[in-house]
């Protein structure tokens, strides 16, 4: 789950360096060494036809997002604010995407 959030964070929000290892809470070697390891299995997934495969452990959100039925809207936000409205389309018809992931009794997914 680390190396594919570093891919997100640097290929996808095309965040540098520094701004992705602060958002992981880790240090900016440590963010590096994830990438080079998620880049290089993407691109042997890539050239080789393998199966890309993305597993991991315990995740703690900082955000969690939300999916308005009505408008289809799909809302991020910290985690544990509620969200009665949708802000799109004024609809209470929200779904907490995060929710069916979530265990343990903290109820952020990570340890007990």
């Amino acid at each position: 789950m680390d190396e594919f959030e570093a891919i997100r964070l640097a290929d996808y929000k095309q965040l540098d360096h520094a701004q992705a290892a602060e958002s992981m809470d880790i240090s900016r070697p440590t963010f590096s060494r994830l990438i080079e390891k998620a880049r290089s299995k993407v691109a042997d997934s890539i050239v080789e036809g393998k199966e890309l495969l993305i597993t991991g452990g315990n995740i703690d959100f900082k955000n969690t997002l939300h999916h308005c039925q009505d408008c289809g809207e799909v809302i991020q936000h910290p985690f544990g604010k509620i969200m009665d409205d949708c802000p799109d389309c004024g609809s209470n018809n929200i779904e907490d995407l995060a929710r069916p992931f979530l265990s343990g009794r903290h109820g952020r997914g990570g340890k007990k």
